[in-house]
C-alpha cells in the first residue's frame, strides 16, 4: 500500500496531467513581474493614504494559504520579499480559468495580474483580473509550513527551512548583510581584497588536521586550506600594505555547535601596526556592522543583552586562568608536562592521549574562561607554545602579543602581533614539527618553506587578523548551534 507521501505525489501528478491537457505550459520560462509583494503593499499603502486608487500589478510567489469560498476563493503567494493575499473571484475570469484553480497546490508557483485594494478585515490584497501557473509542485510543503520541528531535516533539507520558518530566512539574510557591511568597512579603511589558493601543497597556517586530496596530472597530494594566513602575509611581503580575504576554510576537524568542517573566515593584514591597533579595528568593526545591519549595538544572546557600544574588556590570559582554575602557565611546575597533567586531571578534565602542554592549556581556558566570555571581551597575550606565527612580548619572550575576542561565550576572533624574524620563525616551526613526532596527530603548525624563503625578503611589522564569520553571525542573531547560521552544515549521508 503507498504510503501517504506516495499518495499525494499520485494526486500532483494526476493535477499536472489535467493542466498539460489544456495545453497549458505549467513549467514556463519566464514571468514578468512589476513588484514584489512588499513592493505592491507599500504602494498601495502610498496611493492609499494620498486617496488614490490602487496600482495594477504584476506578483508572483509560492502558495502558500489556500482558502476557497464557493465563487471566491484567497490565495497567499510569498516570494522573497514577503507574502500578499490574492482575491479570485467568478466575476473577473472565465470559468475555465477559474477551475483551473482546483489543480492548484499549496508549494506550486503562480503569477497573478490585477489591482490592489484593502479587504474590508484590512488585509492588503489583489483582485486577480488573471494568472498563470509558473511551477507546479509535486511534493508537499511540511503540513504545519509556518515551521518545521525536525531539526535535522531543517538542515538536511534546508530549502524547506526557507520556506517554513520566517527567522531561518531573516538569520542568512542577516549573514549576507554582514559580509557586505564588513567589506564596506574595510575598503573604506584602504584595504583590498585578494583571493589566494584553496589546494595547497602544505597545509599551514593554522594548528588543525587538513583535508587531502591528490591531483592527477601533477601526481602529488594537495590539501585543503586550513587557513588564509602566509598567503596573505606573502602579499604583504610584496609590498600591498593592507589586504584581507573572506574565504572558505576546511579542518578534517570534529562536528560540534561551534564546529563545522569547513566555515567562512576573514583575514585581514595591516603592515606597520600591531594586535593593539588590530584590536581598536575588531571593535570598530563591529560596531559598525551591527549600526548598518541591525540599527542599533545592543544584541539579544540567550537570556542577556550584549552591548557591542561599551567599551570593550580587556583581560589577561594569565591572569584569567589563575583566577578559575588557579594554573599559572608561567609557574616552573606548571611548565613541567607530567605536572601539569597531573593538575588536569585533578580539575576533573580528561586528558588525551599524547595531548601536548599548549592543548593542555588551551582546554583549561575553554572550560573554565571561555563561557564566561559573554560582553564583548579581548583576552591578551598567550603562551608562545600555542602561538607559534605571533611575535613575542618585548618585556617576557614566553608570551607573545595575541588575542582572542569572545562574544556571548564563543570565540569570534584571533589576531597576531605577527612574527617577522625569519630565523625565529624557522625555529618556531622546527618545534611543532618535533611536537608532531612527539604526539602523532597532534594539530600543531606546519613546516612551509616557501612561506620562510618570502619572509627572508623581508616583512615589515605587521597585524593580523581571522574573523569567523559564522560565529560573528551567531552572536548578532542569538544564535547557539553553528548549523543555525550555515546554509548546508556538515551531516551524515542518510546510509550512516
Amino acid at each position: 500500500m503507498a504510503d501517504r507521501k506516495e499518495e499525494i505525489t499520485e494526486q500532483r501528478l494526476t493535477k499536472l496531467s489535467r493542466i498539460r491537457s489544456r495545453n497549458i505550459e505549467p513549467y514556463p520560462h519566464r514571468y514578468h513581474r512589476t513588484h514584489t509583494t512588499h513592493e505592491a503593499a507599500s504602494l498601495f499603502q502610498e496611493r492609499e493614504s494620498d486617496n488614490v486608487e490602487g496600482p495594477e500589478v504584476n506578483v508572483a510567489g509560492r502558495i502558500t494559504a489556500h482558502r476557497s469560498m464557493g465563487k471566491a476563493t484567497f490565495l497567499d503567494i510569498r516570494d522573497g520579499a514577503g507574502k500578499i493575499q490574492v482575491y479570485f473571484r467568478t466575476n473577473n475570469l472565465t470559468d475555465d480559468k477559474y477551475q483551473l484553480l482546483h489543480d492548484l497546490d499549496i508549494g506550486d508557483f503562480i503569477g497573478v495580474s490585477g489591482k490592489v485594494f484593502r479587504t474590508r478585515t484590512g488585509e492588503i490584497t489583489v483582485e486577480v483580473s488573471d494568472f498563470v501557473i509558473l511551477s507546479k509542485s509535486l511534493q508537499s510543503l511540511p503540513e504545519k509550513w509556518h515551521g518545521l520541528t525536525d531539526v535535522e531535516k531543517r538542515y538536511r533539507q534546508r530549502y524547506l527551512d526557507l520556506i517554513s520558518n520566517e527567522e531561518a530566512r531573516n538569520i542568512f539574510v542577516v549573514r549576507s548583510r554582514v559580509i557586505a557591511a564588513i567589506r564596506r568597512f574595510l575598503n573604506e579603511r584602504g584595504f583590498i581584497e585578494v583571493e589566494t589558493p584553496v589546494l595547497l601543497p602544505v597545509a599551514a597556517g593554522a594548528m588543525a588536521r587538513p583535508f587531502s586530496t591528490h591531483h592527477h596530472t601533477l601526481e602529488e597530494d594537495l590539501y585543503l586550506r586550513i587557513a588564509l594566513e602566509l598567503y596573505l602575509k606573502r602579499l604583504i611581503i610584496g609590498g600591498l600594505d593592507k589586504v584581507y580575504e573572506i574565504g572558505r576554510i576546511f579542518r578534517n576537524e570534529g562536528i560540534s555547535i561551534k564546529h563545522n568542517p569547513e566555515f567562512t573566515m576573514l583575514e585581514s593584514y595591516e603592515a606597520y601596526s600591531d594586535y593593539n591597533d588590530v584590536m581598536e579595528m575588531v571593535e570598530q568593526m563591529v560596531r559598525y556592522v551591527a549600526r548598518e545591519v541591525l540599527s542599533g549595538e545592543q544584541v539579544n544572546f540567550g537570556q542577556e543583552v550584549i552591548d557591542i557600544s561599551r567599551p570593550w574588556h580587556r583581560v589577561n590570559l594569565r591572569d584569567e586562568l589563575i583566577e578559575k582554575c588557579g594554573v599559572d602557565f608561567l609557574d616552573d611546575k606548571y611548565r613541567d608536562l607530567s605536572t601539569l597533567k597531573d593538575e588536569v586531571v585533578r580539575l576533573g578534565l580528561e586528558v588525551e592521549r599524547n595531548m601536548s602542554w599548549g592543548r593542555m592549556i588551551d582546554k583549561l581556558f575553554s572550560t573554565f574562561v571561555e563561557p564566561d566570555l559573554i560582553q564583548p571581551t579581548f583576552v591578551i597575550d598567550y603562551p608562545v607554545e600555542i602561538s607559534p606565527l605571533a611575535k613575542t612580548k618585548p618585556d617576557d619572550p614566553r608570551l607573545v602579543e595575541r588575542f582572542e575576542c569572545f562574544i556571548g561565550g564563543i570565540e569570534i576572533a584571533n589576531a597576531f602581533t605577527e612574527l617577522n624574524d625569519p630565523v625565529e620563525q624557522r625555529k618556531r616551526f622546527e618545534e611543532q614539527e618535533q611536537l608532531r613526532s612527539l604526539f602523532g596527530d597532534e594539530e600543531v603548525e606546519r613546516m612551509d618553506e616557501d612561506f620562510l624563503v618570502a619572509l627572508e625578503h623581508g616583512m615589515p611589522p605587521t597585524g593580523g587578523l581571522g574573523v569567523g564569520i559564522d560565529r560573528l553571525v551567531m552572536a548578532l542573531t542569538n544564535q547557539r548551534s553553528i548549523r543555525e547560521v550555515i546554509l548546508f552544515p556538515q551531516l551524515r549521508t542518510k546510509e550512516k
